[in-house]
């Protein structure tokens, strides 16, 4: 037995209780306040459960953050300054290193023709970076500098061999313009089933009410003109997945369907992948870049509907788990196989 298991031994058959009662009522107070302390050292607990409230005074009245940051400012600026152990002077002391010149031995010196020396000698920094680059000296110069020597048939590098690289300036792309397209002109449109609207492109438009949406998907239903709709970046969610999965079912002209980067969830996914066996026209459908992650059933859908559905050559989606990701890989073969033989007939 340890020294230690030694000395809890003693305290084993100590009565608790008439300890206690040979307490007086100041000890017992002292003890109730220990009691409460709780672990200071749990990081979990919030700064008021981490130990026992020790403040004796009254509360003065509410919190004004506005005067508690002007009193630690001024109680700040009114504390003084350590003075420094040793008083900066701006005194440099020492000597600067300078590198000392080394002489090349007579075996390592290179003596070459006369007029090879005179044209060294008259050569220009550009030049000379040049011919460092042809005969293949590329740790004295850039990455730029050596590929623009050689892949160039002309002096290019006028800054010379010491030179800071500067970088490439490219020319500003201008940002994409907004979508033109009127919304209310174009439902119209679909309603009317103009025979010269082959797509509905409402890419980037983010303000479009949910309901003129879902009474668009609803007038592609009775459609036989559109080819292709698009819905990119709208804000669209799981009612407007659901508004074109009821299109789907019903439309029999529609050949390319693009719902990317928007915020449908795994509902809304399934419910599309669902009207799609439905559909034997769809031969484009991209749905990637939602705003969370499908899941593993989605994507193991996914893979079943291009399995089941060969009119689908196109499909835009990024999967993330390598079964479903083979399956659709092997599947897209098959269909642009089975397409091509079509066209031969």
């Amino acid at each position: 037995m340890s020294s230690y298991q030694k000395e809890l031994e003693k305290y084993r058959d100590i009565d608790e209780d008439e300890i206690l009662k040979t307490l007086s009522p100041e000890e017992l107070e002292q003890l109730d306040c220990e009691l409460q302390e709780m672990d200071p050292e749990n990081m979990l607990l919030p700064a008021g459960l981490r130990q026992r409230d020790q403040t004796k005074k009254s509360p003065t009245g509410p919190l004004d953050r506005e005067a508690l940051l002007q009193y630690l400012e001024q109680q700040a600026l009114e504390v003084k300054e350590r003075d420094d152990l040793v008083p900066f002077t701006g005194e440099k002391k020492g000597k600067p290193y300078i590198q000392p010149k080394r002489e090349i031995p007579a075996e390592e010196q290179i003596t070459l023709e006369p007029e090879l020396e005179e044209a060294l000698a008259n050569a220009t920094d550009a030049e000379m970076c040049d011919i460092a680059a042809i005969l293949g000296m590329y740790t004295l110069m850039s990455n730029k500098q050596y590929y623009d020597a050689i892949c160039s048939g002309e002096i290019c590098n006028t800054e010379g061999i010491s030179s800071v690289v500067q970088p490439d300036k490219y020319k500003p792309v201008p940002d994409e313009p907004p979508n033109p397209t009127n919304i209310e002109e174009m439902l119209e449109r679909v309603r009317s089933n103009d025979k010269d609207l082959e797509e509905v492109n409402l890419n980037n438009i983010q303000d479009i009410p949910i309901p003129m949406l879902r009474e668009l998907c609803e007038a592609m239903k009775r459609n036989t003109y559109v080819r292709s709709f698009s819905l990119v970046a709208t804000k669209s969610g799981d009612p407007i997945a659901q508004a074109v999965a009821n299109m789907l079912r019903e439309n029999r002209s529609l050949q390319s369907l693009n719902i990317e980067s928007n915020f449908i969830s795994s509902t809304g996914l399934m419910a599309v992948l669902k009207a799609v066996r439905e559909n034997a026209t769809l031969t484009e459908l991209r749905v990637d870049n939602q705003r969370q992650w499908p899941g593993d059933a989605v994507e193991m859908e996914m893979a079943t509907v291009l399995e089941q559905c060969p009119s689908i050559v196109r499909f835009g989606y990024h999967f993330t788990q390598q079964g479903p990701r083979a399956r659709a890989a092997q599947a897209m073969t098959r269909n642009n196989e089975l397409r091509r033989q079509q066209k031969k007939r």
